[in-house]
Order: structure tokens, then C-alpha cells, then sequence
């Protein structure tokens, strides 16, 4: 096996070529944050296998410079179909390829560019595999993990990517300062399920380099556990079980809220997991802040560690949920469609992948292919859904409430900034939430010319990036329009 510091390699030319237009393309900061420590391991059949010191940086790699790297190498060689990017530790596991370990062959890398007489076809490589599932002690409550919420098909982006990164941080160093609870929250269908299991999956498979007992459950099951636990007389046996554990996560904890009973039980049990560096991870539909009937105790514990919210999806992050999705059902989904259930469906990532799932299951069984108007036909119902969902009317009556002014102010011409800010809020949410167009928006706001709402628009956006109790407000009313 030759390796890119051989001159004479043509492998190593190919990579240097390949390294040098990234560090055009992303420009030199980029360049040296992310993708500097990248070396060249092997090329296997038509896979390429790149190397980084990390799984962090390995993670970060493949999801957002992977696609790039498979062009370029394909530019400089048809041949290569996939790139493999794994950490330097891992660079030559058998099991999870299902085939043996490539050796080094005379020719070295140069080999695998260089023309040859055709070879018999070789087997393709098995898909990575799934999640194993560590043994559990008999007397484990822990929900049964889904396969399919891994890390690896975890879209990330700008909505999400914070709340990724500390899901990632725990999943391999658990218990770290700063981060112990670890307290994801946002809407319903916005990811913090898939990232739950991503981290227990990974904890169990022993990613942080020791095997961990991990339990996972929703605040019911505790709940439920906990009131069996009092009837059958074995408290101390349920407290123990959950003593007895390295990480425990909790999802939806919201639903602990007027339980007060089980909330006292869950303080004792986060405070001795804590107190003993045991990790515990917990999600809710609010910030820990937000959770009016939480005790104030158990609100500042949880509030104590990393709190990450997980905000609404963006268009862009959409498309990307919609292509990855695609791509893993092997099914040709025109670019027209994946933009057109992106702008349709905005809300909750679970409905947009269900409209695909229907679109795909319809076009397999009638065997049609995927077209926009067989979505709006298989699709009809959610799309009427989401079309009556939200009303401009809606969203000036929502906002008026919120900000405790009068309705007739949305239309009014006052310019007191304790009216005219809600009113710029209610013309942001307008545009984000409706089809209307600008013109059409600014006559339900009294007769106001695009441009002004064009004006709103635009300040909104600005004061939500520059001031996160003003994002959050906006979230919420957003949140509340929605559901």
C-alpha cells in the first residue's frame, strides 16, 4: 500500500491535486480548521479511504465536504464510486466491511490508477452495519434503541448543528464538564429523538473508548416505573437499578410536569448519578427555563450543564433531510419535487419524511416514477393541511395576543416602537408561514407597500441573529402558529 507522501506515486499526484483545489475552494481558514489532517489510506476497488485523528473531525468531514471529495476524485479518476472517510484507529476493520483487509500490493496505490487487464467482478462492499446492541443487566429498563437514528444519517445544519455538536461532544466523552445534563429541546419533529439515540447508540458501542451501561426512557416510562415501584414495595430496588447505570437519558421530560411526586424522584436520582460522574442527557419542548410546574430545583439542575436548542428546520436543511432520505430509499426523486414538499411541508422533519415515504411507496407499487403531479395528488391531504394551517389573520390576532397590543394596530398607522415592532414580527412570520405574496401582505397590514414589508422582513431576520431572546420569542410565536 503506497501512501500520498511517495512523489512518484500517481495516487499521490491525484491527491495533491485533489487537496489543493479544496483549499482553493473552501479558502485557507477553512482549509487548515477541517480538513488539513486528512491523509490517503488505500483505494479499494472503486472506494477511496481517507483517514482523520478523530471521530469528530471524521463525522464533520463526511458530512460536509464527502460529496465534494467523491467529484473531485471521480474528475481525476472515473472509476471511484464511493469515498470511505474513517478514523486513523479504524483504517483496517474487517467486520464492519464484510471482506478482507486490503493488502499492500508492488504496485502500491499506483496500481488502482493505472491500466490493467480487466479482473473478475469483486463483490460489493456490505453496508456499514447497524448499531450493535450491548448485553443489558437483567433488571434493565432501558426503551429498545432504533437502528435507523444514528449519527450517520443525522442531517445536520445551521438549525441543528449546536445542538449536534454537544450530542457528539457527550457520545464521546460522557460526563464532561459543562456538559453534564446535557438538555436538548425544540419543536415536535425537529430531531431531538433521532439525536438521543444517535448518542446512546454510540455511548453502547463504545465510541469514548470504554463499554458504558446506558438506560434510555420517556418521562411516562419513569413515571410508570417509579408508581409500580411504590405499589410493589421495591423502591429501593428502582432506585438502585437506575443508580446502578453510567448514562441515563430521559426524553420529553415535559411530560414530568404537575407529577410531583416523580419529579422529587427524578432530582434524587440526577443528583446522584451526577454527584457519582455519570452522564445524564434529557429533551423537552422547552428550555428548562421555559418548563412552568417543573420545581424550581430540578429547573436549575437541569439548567446547570449544556443547554441546546434545536430550532426550526430551514429550507436548505429541508432539501438536504429530503435528498438524504432519497438517497438511502434508492429512488429517483426529481429535484422539482424535493423543492416543492420543502416549501409545502415546514414544520416538523417526521411529516416531511412520512410525505415522502408515501410518495416512494406509491410510485414502487403502481410502478410510476416520481413526478410533481403525482405528489400533489398522493399527497393531497397534507398539502390542504398545511395550506389552511396558518392565516395571515391568524398570525396578526397570535402576535397582537402576545404582545399584549390591539388587533386594529396591526393595520393602524402608529409608529410607536411598542406597536410597530409586533407589527414587523407579524409581517416576518406572514412571509415565512403563508404563500402570500409581498404586495398581497402589506394590504392586510393596512395598506402598506411591499417594500415595507420587504423593510420588516429583512429587520427581524437582522434582530433575531443579533439578539437570542428575540429569536426565541419569534420561535415561539412561529412554534404556536404551527401546532
Amino acid at each position: 500500500m503506497a501512501h500520498d507522501t511517495e512523489g512518484q506515486d500517481p495516487v499521490a499526484e491525484a491527491w495533491a491535486r485533489i487537496r489543493g483545489r479544496l483549499r482553493e475552494d473552501v479558502g485557507e481558514v477553512e482549509y487548515r480548521s477541517w480538513l488539513r489532517q486528512m491523509t490517503l489510506s488505500a483505494i479499494e476497488g472503486e472506494e477511496v479511504v481517507i483517514l482523520l485523528p478523530t471521530r469528530f473531525l471524521r463525522d464533520w468531514v463526511r458530512t460536509h465536504y464527502s460529496d465534494r471529495l467523491r467529484l473531485l476524485w471521480q474528475a481525476e479518476h472515473p472509476g471511484v464510486r464511493r469515498i470511505d472517510i474513517r478514523v486513523a484507529a479504524e483504517a483496517r476493520p474487517a467486520e464492519p466491511r464484510g471482506e478482507e483487509p486490503a493488502q499492500p500490493r508492488a504496485g502500491g496505490l499506483a496500481e488502482s490508477l493505472s491500466p490493467r487487464p480487466a479482473e473478475p467482478a469483486r463483490p460489493e462492499p456490505a453496508r456499514a452495519a447497524e448499531p450493535r446492541a450491548a448485553e443489558r443487566p437483567a433488571n434493565d429498563w432501558s426503551a429498545k434503541l432504533d437502528p435507523r437514528f444514528t449519527f450517520d444519517t443525522f442531517v445536520v445544519g445551521k438549525p441543528n448543528e449546536f445542538a449536534h455538536a454537544c450530542a457528539r461532544r457527550v457520545a464521546e466523552k460522557p460526563a464532561s464538564p459543562g456538559f453534564n445534563p446535557l438538555f436538548l429541546y425544540g419543536g415536535v419533529g425537529l430531531g431531538k429523538t433521532h439525536l438521543m439515540h444517535a448518542v446512546a447508540w454510540a455511548i453502547q458501542n463504545g465510541e469514548g473508548g470504554v463499554e458504558r451501561h446506558v438506560t434510555y426512557m420517556s418521562a411516562e416510562t419513569f413515571m410508570y416505573r417509579f408508581i409500580n415501584a411504590l405499589r410493589n414495595q421495591s423502591t429501593m430496588q428502582f432506585k438502585e437499578s437506575l443508580r446502578s447505570v453510567d448514562v441515563l437519558m430521559i426524553d420529553d421530560l415535559q411530560f414530568l410536569i404537575g407529577k410531583d411526586n416523580t419529579q422529587e424522584e427524578f432530582f434524587h436520582t440526577f443528583n446522584a448519578l451526577v454527584d457519582a460522574g455519570k452522564q445524564i442527557v434529557v429533551s423537552a419542548d422547552k428550555s428548562p427555563s421555559d418548563l412552568s410546574g417543573l420545581e424550581d430545583r430540578l429547573r436549575t439542575r437541569l439548567g446547570c450543564g449544556m443547554v441546546a436548542d434545536i430550532h426550526a428546520t430551514t429550507y436548505e436543511l429541508r432539501i438536504s433531510i429530503l435528498q438524504a432520505k432519497a438517497q438511502t430509499a434508492e429512488v429517483e426523486v426529481p429535484s422539482r419535487v424535493l423543492e416543492f414538499l420543502a416549501h409545502k411541508i415546514t414544520s416538523n422533519v417526521r411529516e416531511l419524511e412520512g410525505a415522502l415515504n408515501r410518495l416512494i411507496a406509491h410510485a414502487n407499487l403502481f410502478g410510476r416514477p416520481v413526478t410533481l403531479e403525482s405528489a400533489q395528488e398522493v399527497l393531497h391531504d397534507i398539502l390542504r393541511a398545511h395550506d389552511r394551517r396558518v392565516t395571515i389573520e391568524e398570525i396578526q390576532r397570535k402576535v397582537a395576543e402576545h404582545y399584549n397590543i390591539r388587533l386594529t394596530d396591526m393595520s393602524s398607522a402608529r409608529r410607536a416602537r411598542n406597536v410597530a415592532r409586533p407589527r414587523q414580527v407579524a409581517m416576518y412570520l406572514a412571509k415565512q408561514l403563508t404563500s402570500r405574496s409581498l404586495p398581497e401582505i402589506g394590504r392586510r397590514f393596512g395598506n402598506r407597500d411591499h417594500t415595507t414589508v420587504m423593510h420588516a422582513v429583512s429587520r427581524v431576520a437582522e434582530l433575531m441573529q443579533a439578539d437570542v431572546s428575540f429569536a426565541e420569542d419569534v420561535e415561539l410565536l412561529r412554534r404556536m402558529l404551527e401546532t
